[in-house]
């Protein structure tokens, strides 16, 4: 046994598991791939800066979440605890927004890190598909990446999640909204880490998960009675559009979510079987994050889907992915000549984009049909010296257990008809 262990929080996929979460990746990043979104991929780490300015310096994310280090050189650097900064800061240094087709649209896989209390569905290092719709302010944006989301969930064949929809307001209402809220909070019987949080960004209070906080804050203010006109317009019209779509929400007003760069649209996907740990995912609109990491004004919208949280819901409704096997054929060798024709057949199925395996290290003819079985190949192919005497090998299917006869150069033919 190895000396070493995965760090405290992480995990190490592996197969036949990882076959899920690739799945799981791939049925997220359909639907973007079909609407227009390109693939970025950003460093996993970045300044700092970048994520103090842009998800917020009162947030449990920075404050006590974020990996951040000194490097040799001096450089203040963080492991990403999110996407959405990450992916803003490359479009911008690559002036993306500048080639004149906005929004540009943009969508993402990867690990990031947090430092919290590891249990089941929260992870120090976890995985997430993101998409990010750069440069344009239009409810229609919004709607577009909640029903992508909604479709890709469907698509895994998950039933039971719901979504959460509220608005955040804008720079013009929510001020008034705030002030409000500081107001009702200075009456309440806080602690002092939470009296500060109130006074830099009181709505992250309405997150706070915690009893006794929820239990004071029956009779807040609600931000829905301070909407502008306009803010109320947007939503209704993102309300209008998603709900013309099939895909149902449910309306909550405290819904506020853990970054700061949000505005207007915020929405969270949950999963009722997940216990405390019921998110699986959400985004929303973050018209002042350019700005705020030092690029021109931007209204953008985003969400990120947990991988990781994705499978544990699949696990609680009991969906089991059709997965398909990762090896179609299978070749066992019966002696040296064998092994070396094999080996070239193996290797044209391949270039045929036929999935092939061999057995390797020599084993006799009930070991290696013991790794065709568990490799779960459809057909083994098996040669001895009589076989390649006559020019065939033994194409066995492993289903019905019938053998043919196959000449040697027929075989990707003869597998591909079969297969089809």
């Amino acid at each position: 046994m190895s000396t070493f262990q995965a760090p405290k929080g992480t995990y190490d996929l592996l197969p036949p598991d990882s076959a899920t979460f690739l799945a799981v990746r791939e049925a997220i990043a359909t639907p973007l791939k079909n609407s227009g979104y390109g693939y970025i991929e950003t460093p996993g780490f970045e300044n700092v800066e970048l994520f103090a300015r842009g998800v917020g310096e009162s947030t449990d994310i920075v404050t006590k979440e974020m990996y951040a280090f000194e490097t040799k050189g001096g450089d203040r650097l963080a492991l990403r605890p999110e996407g959405t900064a990450s992916v803003l800061r490359a479009a911008l240094e690559a002036n993306l927004h500048k080639a004149g087709n906005l929004p540009v649209k943009l969508w993402y896989s990867g690990s990031y890190y947090r430092y919290e209390r590891p249990q089941k569905g929260r992870y120090r290092h976890f995985s997430q598909v993101g998409a990010e719709a750069i440069g344009a302010e239009d409810p229609a944006l919004d709607a577009e990446l909640i029903i992508l989301a909604n479709d890709a969930y469907r698509s895994l064949g998950l039933q039971n999640f719901r979504i959460l929809l509220n608005s955040l307001g804008d720079k013009e209402c929510r001020p008034v909204y705030r002030e409000a809220l500081q107001s009702f909070l200075r009456g309440l019987d806080l602690d002092a880490d939470t009296i500060r949080r109130a006074e830099i960004n009181p709505l992250r209070v309405l997150d706070d998960k915690r009893p006794d906080v929820q239990k004071q804050l029956v009779g807040a203010p609600v931000l829905r009675d301070y909407l502008c006109d306009a803010c109320k317009a947007y939503h209704e019209e993102v309300r209008a559009l998603i709900t013309a779509e099939g895909v149902a929400f449910e309306d909550d007003e405290k819904l506020v979510r853990g970054l700061d760069y949000y505005t207007r649209t915020t929405f969270e996907f949950v999963h009722d079987g997940l216990g405390s740990q019921s998110a699986v995912g959400g985004g929303g609109r973050y018209d002042g994050l350019s700005e705020m990491i030092g690029g021109p004004a931007l209204p953008s919208v985003g969400w990120a889907l947990g991988v990781d949280r994705t499978v544990l819901a699949l696990e609680a409704e009991g969906v089991t992915l059709d997965i398909p096997s990762t090896t179609s054929v299978f070749a066992v060798p019966l002696g040296e000549e064998a092994r070396r024709v094999l080996f070239t057949k193996v290797t044209e199925l391949r270039r045929a984009g036929i999935s092939a395996d061999f057995s390797f290290g020599g084993k006799g003819l009930k070991g290696a049909m013991k790794n065709a079985n568990r490799s779960g190949a459809r057909f083994t192919l098996v040669a001895g010296e009589r076989d390649l005497a006559e020019g065939v090998v033994q194409l066995k299917d492993m289903e019905s257990g019938e053998q043919t006869p196959v000449a040697l150069d027929t075989i990707v033919a003869a597998v591909r008809e079969r297969l089809a």
